[in-house]
């Protein structure tokens, strides 16, 4: 039983693309109406709730029928775009039908790096959750861009919400993947991988465990979850990584069930 975790009252839950969208392309609209029922059922338990989502570019291709990922950054930023609106529109009609309000913030790394947008980002998160909102965060993928040490970019939304945990100081951040956890190698290619339940500390070890990259419609990969808890780490927050195939496991983590791999350090 992890208590530390049933204590948390104000929550980050980011959820990937391999959530949000089908391995054949499609919008899964089953996994974000149960997504929609329980974060609006956490609102409702008097639980603070931002919700980091991904998706952007997979719901811009499956609206433009696309098949492949584009390749030049003009196509991207025009993909995620009308794939940006679609999502906030899907969200804004399931989130109505429980009477709950959401917000839409779209933020680049240099919004975050300039003091003054930094804190206007902070005010406007805490003025939404005061008033029992939930926060929609994305990148803004129209601005922020994937050419080489480009200063704008997070890299992707895991990092982006480590940074959004730390921002507001939330209890737990959650990251919601399609792997059941944190494995010593691929499980997919090492049957015998070890799933790690709790880490205390990232080493070079881990990394090197980490792996590759993320599916043809994210950005997200193991050694990105790695780079997302670092800050994590540094802040002294929590966060869990579990398979977000159903996202009612959030009610599970949440009533301190060891599900996943929870990052907490041992320094308090």
């Amino acid at each position: 039983m992890r208590k530390e975790v049933k204590k948390a009252n104000r929550i980050i839950i980011k959820v990937g693309t391999s959530t949000l969208i089908s391995p054949n392309g499609n919008i899964n609209l089953a996994a974000i109406d149960q997504l929609v029922f329980v974060l609006s059922n956490l609102r409702k338990q008097g639980k603070e709730v931002v919700f980091v989502s991904s998706g952007a570019v997979g719901v811009g291709m499956h609206k433009t029928s696309r098949t492949k990922r584009p390749t030049t950054i003009p196509e991207q930023q025009a993909i995620a775009a009308i794939g940006q609106a679609e999502l906030m529109n899907i969200y804004s009609q399931r989130f109505n039908n429980y009477h709950q309000q959401t917000a839409q913030i779209l933020v680049t790394r240099d919004v975050i790096d300039f003091p003054q947008s930094r804190t206007n980002v902070i005010n406007t998160l805490e003025q939404l959750l005061s008033m029992g909102t939930i926060p929609i965060v994305n990148e803004n993928d129209t601005v922020a861009i994937d050419e080489l040490d480009h200063l704008t970019k997070f890299g992707d939304n895991d990092q982006l919400s480590a940074i959004v945990t730390n921002l507001i100081a939330a209890d737990l951040l959650i990251i919601l993947s399609d792997v059941d956890g944190f494995y010593s190698a691929n499980p997919l290619i090492h049957p015998k991988a070890k799933m790690y339940h709790t880490i205390t500390a990232i080493d070079e070890k881990l990394m090197t465990q980490a792996g590759g990259a993320g599916s043809i419609f994210g950005t997200g990969g193991m050694y990105s979850k790695l780079q997302a808890a670092l800050p994590i780490f540094e802040d002294h927050h929590m966060m869990i990584l579990a398979n977000g195939k159903k996202p009612s496991v959030i009610f599970d983590i949440l009533e301190g069930k060891e599900i996943g791999t929870l990052f907490k350090s041992n320094d308090e």
